[in-house]
């Protein structure tokens, strides 16, 4: 038997989670590996921190690679264990944890903040921007009633740090050293663009600043400029710039210059060492962009196992993760002699072009406002393509070549393979075109997880269907985004997505804010930013009734005839002599004319007058009920069977668990209705299989379903997965749920959901996925606070009491 040679990685960043991907995919048995992470966490997608702070997404929606990936690959993994010491001669790193050998070294330390050396740099409040521990004490600090701060550094980190604090509401103030932001990727006339847009949105913009101290006593106070400026600050975000992370490196003795010196196969001055990422210098050039990172780890991947493989130096392209700012910027745009350029400006629209051109090629582009042709101006460029033809149309883009417009899909066609699609993940044109037909993919969602294109930032989704589309043809579908209404253009993804973003916790704000077309909406649209809100915001948004239907506005469920039916919540189904004996005394006091068994197991009272409906409230409520919610888009009825307390085939107490989960989980507020059911045993007694959400209870444990369906849609449950106690199927089932709170679009059923998002996905998130899975259900929890108030007390109470009182009472206690 061959024993595996080890492989140890120190560093659990995106450059070696390519590596590992590329290593594993080719040769998942070459190694024993062990990966260090200095960080207590896995591989997340850095570039997304932007986003995250913004409140665009969250952590868990950044994560490339969890727990979960890394233990079914095998790896060891040692995060929150840096590495003080390489041995070279004996060929072992050092760590808290003791000696660990290898066979063969890659360093991935990345890089590390610059933070500029005046006095008040320790203070507290004074943060990088790097990684996700920053993200979290920048979030904590713009959580602070009035929180100001100042962000040094107009690049491209610093002006997205500035943007997401802005959305959070802060004050914010952005010094940069030259004369004009992200001088490296923009010209003046692009960054007095992005100056004046950023100005628009309340950061205060101060070019030319030299950083003199920040001031402060037990923490950060003010930044004091060279020229007297003093700027009031809470937090101040370092975004100056990064140096490769090298100390390891020159303490191990390898050759090192700016960056950890690396020949074309990735190797060090060592041979059994390796090296990628920001902390390495190739060819005089060290990187910070993921594309070129991706390319190399790859590089290294094949060096690991033997094969031929180059690094050769890469053109990088830049775009700012703000949003609502179209930017892109690749190549060099320097002024020189032997260059020309071609330039579009169109002042009404805020479009700025600019194309440098050198020998009849491109070597530079900026474009601002108007971006969508970046990649085709950047493929050019990377290709060196003669240009002389298209001349006098080029600075009008792909679509207007040779004087006519270019279909679209003809231009994506044209592409080369080695075209690159999706900068965030470093994605070309022949990985997606490869994973489409290997694969039989036809859905955007199928490609996102397959190669990661349009997965973090999704600037190039248009991008990537048109890929789609010249690849699949008439079997290709775009998903189009469906407007909520006629009084905005947002879809509910979007809508959802800016409410978060801009912390928007009023109707009237999300409609000022999104620009709605009408001034208080309608009776689509209204509904559903009701229910957006109360979900995202359950501690702070105030339920508005009026933006309910007439269901849900008054608690009861409208007739043909105009009265309305009241059903009580029985847990689980079971009931008793003495609600029974209650129900019946209300029936015979308010003269209801029918009593109905639901499809349930409740008791529906028909026919009851509208201004009766508090009256009997009240009198259920002195039984001890409380509201069933059947008119609710939340949570209906949890159905039973007997289960193992009285049936002679029951494998489980199926009767106790669909109490524990109806009384858990009642009055919480869903885009559509849900309905639940618990079987004892795989007879399945209580239809499980046809319900939103159903356990079928077995031997073993408790067999979780979803997404069924037995209105007019028919349809069977999917099996989510196995748990094996009562507990973990509370647990699990809440976490689906919240999932389905937070992802579906308000009227839209479960099962509808589950197929839009993909069934593999809701089974990765909450079967494997046990950080997310508990995140889910701690947020679920913590809605349930505010949830849990039945409705019928509140209004026997008094409140909103005069909703239920005649026309005629109304207008005599008007008249008085």
């Amino acid at each position: 038997m061959t024993t595996k040679k080890k492989l140890v990685v120190i560093g659990a960043g995106m450059a070696s989670g390519r590596l590992l991907e590329t290593l594993l995919e080719a040769a998942p048995d070459a190694y024993d590996i062990t990966l260090f992470g200095a960080e207590p966490r896995g591989n997340y997608n850095r570039i997304m921190l932007s986003p995250v702070l913004a409140g665009d997404k969250a952590y868990e929606d950044i994560v490339t690679h969890d727990a979960a990936w890394y233990a079914g690959k095998g790896i060891a993994c040692r995060f929150g264990e840096a590495v003080t010491r390489i041995d070279r001669d004996a060929k072992t790193v050092t760590s808290a944890g003791g000696e660990t050998p290898y066979d063969k070294l890659v360093i991935a330390t990345g890089s590390a903040p610059f933070i500029i050396p005046v006095a008040g740099r320790d203070l507290p409040g004074v943060r990088a921007f790097r990684d996700l521990d920053d993200v979290e004490a920048m979030i904590e600090a713009a959580g602070q009633p009035g929180a100001r701060a100042v962000v040094i550094g107009g690049g491209l980190l610093g002006l997205e740090a500035a943007a997401a604090l802005r959305s959070r509401g802060m004050e914010v103030v952005v010094l940069h050293l030259m004369g004009h932001l992200m001088e490296r990727q923009l010209d003046p006339a692009a960054g007095h663009l992005l100056r004046k847009e950023l100005e628009g949105r309340g950061i205060t913009v101060h070019t030319q600043a030299q950083t003199k101290a920040i001031l402060g006593n037990e923490s950060v106070e003010a930044v004091l400029l060279d020229d007297g400026t003093v700027y009031p600050a809470d937090l101040v975000v370092m975004a100056v710039g990064i140096r490769p992370e090298t100390r390891l490196a020159v303490d191990a003795g390898l050759e090192v210059e700016r960056g950890i010196l690396i020949d074309d196969q990735a190797l060090t001055s060592d041979p059994d060492i390796l090296a990628v990422g920001e902390c390495v210098e190739h060819q005089r050039v060290c990187y910070g962009l993921v594309a070129p990172l991706y390319t190399m780890a790859s590089v290294a991947a094949k060096t690991l196992l033997g094969e031929t493989a180059a690094f050769r130096p890469l053109e990088t392209a830049t775009q700012l993760k703000v949003t609502g700012v179209n930017l892109y910027s690749a190549g060099d745009f320097a002024d020189a002699e032997d260059r020309e350029e071609i330039v579009l400006r169109d002042a009404a629209s805020g479009i700025y072009k600019r194309l440098v051109l050198k020998e009849n090629r491109i070597v530079g582009a900026v474009l601002y406002g108007e971006a969508a042709d970046g990649p085709w101006f950047f493929d050019h460029i990377r290709n060196r393509t003669d240009i002389s033809e298209m001349r006098e149309t080029l600075i009008f883009g792909q679509s207007f070549q040779g004087g006519a417009p270019l279909d679209p899909m003809a231009a994506v066609a044209a592409l080369p393979d080695e075209a690159e699609i999706c900068g965030c993940n470093g994605v070309c044109k022949g990985r997606i075109v490869g994973a489409i037909r290997e694969k039989g993919l036809t859905t955007l969602d199928e490609v996102r997880a397959h190669t990661k294109a349009s997965a973090s930032c999704g600037t190039c989704t248009g991008l990537v269907e048109q890929v789609m589309q010249a690849t699949l043809g008439d079997a290709f579908t775009p998903q189009a985004v469906t407007p909520m209404c006629g009084c905005t253009p947002l879809g509910h993804d979007e809508v959802r997505r800016l409410i978060r973003a801009k912390e928007l916790k009023s109707i009237p704000a999300v409609m000022q804010e999104l620009e709605w077309r009408s001034s208080g909406g309608c009776a689509k649209c209204r509904p559903a930013l009701n229910y957006y809100l109360v979900c995202d915001w359950p501690d702070e948004y105030a339920d508005d009734y009026q933006s309910r239907f007439i269901n849900e506005r008054v608690h009861a469920n409208i007739q043909k005839d105009g009265t309305y039916s009241v059903v009580p919540r029985m847990w689980g189904g079971m009931t008793s002599a003495k609600e029974l004996r209650a129900i019946a005394d209300v029936v015979d006091k308010f003269d209801i004319p029918a009593v109905k068994v639901t499809g349930g197991q409740r008791i529906d009272m028909l026919g009851i007058r509208k201004e009766d409906l508090p009256a009997v409230w009240e009198d259920l409520g002195k039984a001890g009920f409380v509201s069933g919610h059947a008119y609710a888009k939340g949570l209906r009825t949890v159905k039973t069977c007997v289960g193992s307390d009285w049936c002679r085939f029951g494998t489980q107490d199926s009767t106790g668990l669909g109490i524990a989960i109806e009384k858990f989980m009642w009055g919480s507020w869903t885009p559509a209705k849900v309905k639940m059911a618990v079987s004892g045993c795989p007879r399945n007694c209580a239809e499980a299989t046809c319900k939103d959400v159903g356990v079928i209870c077995v031997d073993s444990g408790f067999e979780i379903h979803f997404a069924g369906a037995a209105g007019l849609d028919i349809k069977g449950t999917e099996v989510l997965g196995h748990v094996a106690t009562a507990e973990e199927a509370l647990r699990h089932i809440a976490a689906l749920v919240q999932m389905y709170r937070e992802q579906g679009h308000y009227l839209e059923r479960i099962y509808k959901w589950a197929k839009r998002i993909g069934l593999d996905e809701i089974r990765r998130q909450i079967m494997d996925d046990a950080g997310r899975r508990a995140a889910y259900y701690e947020r679920f929890v913590f809605s349930q606070q505010f949830a849990q108030v039945d409705p019928w007390s509140e209004r026997v109470s008094g409140k909103d009491k005069h909703e239920f009182n005649p026309l005629a009472i109304l207008e005599l206690e008007a008249a008085q």
